[in-house]
């Protein structure tokens, strides 16, 4: 059985950083392409970003340069750093392998 748990949502000020995590067990993690997801509210859910096996990666327009995904296949996890963060990034932040998706967690930017 597939689990994603992500974590390291909170509360930020604008300009401020967070970063996510995202546990995988139940795969074959080194050979699962991983994407971060977000949902803020009222809007549809939005592909933010994705780290495939090989280690590429590809962003959204309007994270790039801002967020790095990054994956590490020891400890069956993938990040994802959000820097310069602005309200606009307010959203549930979700990790996704597969059909599988993770609980989501919250990240709130506000003064």
């Amino acid at each position: 059985q597939v689990q994603l748990v992500e974590s390291g949502g909170g509360l930020v000020q604008p300009g401020g950083s967070l970063r996510l995590s995202c546990a995988a067990s139940g795969i074959m993690f080194r050979i699962s392409n991983m994407h971060w997801y977000r949902q803020a509210p009222g809007k549809e859910r939005e592909l933010v970003a994705t780290i495939m096996i090989s280690g590429s990666t590809n962003y959204a327009d309007s994270v790039k340069g801002r967020f790095t995904i990054s994956r590490d296949n020891t400890k069956n996890t993938v990040y994802l750093q959000m820097n310069s963060l602005n309200p606009e990034d307010t959203a549930v932040y979700y990790c996704r392998t597969g059909g599988a998706w993770g609980q989501g967690t919250q990240v709130t930017v506000s003064s």
